[in-house]
C-alpha cells in the first residue's frame, strides 16, 4: 500500500500529475473536490467560493476537516489499489492526518514553481490570476493557503520536484514517483 500526497501552490503542477497518476492507472482523490462539493451543498458556486468555503470548513471543523473528509475516499480506493495519490495537501495539519492514518506508506511530494511560472500557468488554463472578474488573485491565494499551513507541509515533504523545466520531463519525474523509483 503506498498513499502518495501532493502538496504545491496554485499553478505548480499538481493537477498534471494528478493526471499522470490517473494515466498510470492509480486513482486520485482531490481534496477541492471535496470543497467543491461542500460549496454545491451550501447553494455556493465553487468557481467564486472555493477560497470562502474551504476556511470555513476548517474553521468550523478544525484545521484537518478537509483531510478527515477524504480519508473514507482514500480506503475506498485502496481496497482495490495498491497505490492513491491524494491531491491538494494544504497543511502541515493535513499531513498529520494522512501520516497517522497511513504511516509509513505515506509518502509526500512537494511541486514547485516559482511565482511568475506558476501565474502564466494558471492565466494560460483560463483562470484569471489577477482576479479582475472578482475572483481571488494568484498572490491572494497563495496568503491563504500559506495561513493554512502549506509552507510547513511543503518543508515536510519527502521528495520536491521543481517544476520548471519542461512538461515532458515533468511528467517523467512524476511517473517516476509513481513507480517507486524516486522514493
Amino acid at each position: 500500500m503506498r498513499v502518495i500526497g501532493t502538496v504545491g501552490l496554485a499553478g505548480s503542477g499538481k493537477g498534471e500529475a494528478a493526471t499522470v497518476a490517473e494515466e498510470q492507472g492509480v486513482p486520485v482523490v482531490t481534496m477541492g473536490d471535496v470543497i467543491r462539493e461542500e460549496c454545491r451543498d451550501r447553494g455556493f458556486d465553487p468557481a467564486t467560493q472555493h477560497g470562502t468555503v474551504a476556511q470555513a470548513l476548517r474553521e468550523e471543523n478544525g484545521p484537518a476537516a478537509v483531510a478527515e473528509r477524504s480519508l473514507p475516499l482514500l480506503r475506498d480506493a485502496l481496497e482495490d489499489n495498491d497505490t492513491v495519490l491524494v491531491d491538494g495537501i494544504r497543511s502541515d495539519v493535513e499531513v498529520d492526518v494522512f501520516k497517522e492514518a497511513f504511516g509509513e506508506a505515506f509518502y509526500l511530494v512537494s511541486i514547485e514553481a516559482p511565482f511568475e511560472v506558476r501565474a502564466e500557468r494558471v492565466t494560460d488554463r483560463g483562470r484569471d490570476a489577477d482576479a479582475e472578474s472578482g475572483g481571488e488573485s494568484l498572490r491572494e491565494r497563495d496568503e491563504r493557503e500559506l495561513g493554512f499551513g502549506m509552507d510547513r507541509a511543503m518543508d515536510r515533504a519527502d521528495l520536491t520536484i521543481e517544476n520548471t523545466d519542461s512538461l515532458d520531463a515533468f511528467r517523467e519525474q512524476v511517473k517516476r514517483v509513481i513507480e517507486g523509483e524516486l522514493a
